[in-house]
């Protein structure tokens, strides 16, 4: 097998894709993928800023645990800057 494969529901074959990498000169921290992940996989971290500067705009999303992702794909689907980067899991 050289990849992981699932059914949807309906019978269909689907590949999972599970997150590599997170473009970090992209990231906005805005919190949307942290929000719909269903597992413990994101972190928001916040980087060594003025405190003047707005909380967000110095924080940025980091992957806390990549073993942990199961493929579903949520959070590249409501990041509004294209951040992630997937991978099929390769057996």
């Amino acid at each position: 097998m050289s990849s992981y494969t699932a059914l949807t529901r309906g019978g269909a074959e689907w590949v999972p894709e599970f997150v590599t990498a997170i473009n970090q000169e992209k990231c906005i921290g805005c919190g949307r993928c942290y929000k719909v992940c269903p597992r413990d996989v994101l972190d928001l971290i916040d980087s060594d800023a003025d405190d003047d500067e707005d909380e967000s705009a110095s924080a940025k999303m980091s992957i806390k645990d990549i073993n942990d992702c199961i493929g579903c794909g949520a959070c590249g689907r409501v990041c509004p800057k294209t951040c992630y980067s997937y991978a099929p899991l390769a057996a």
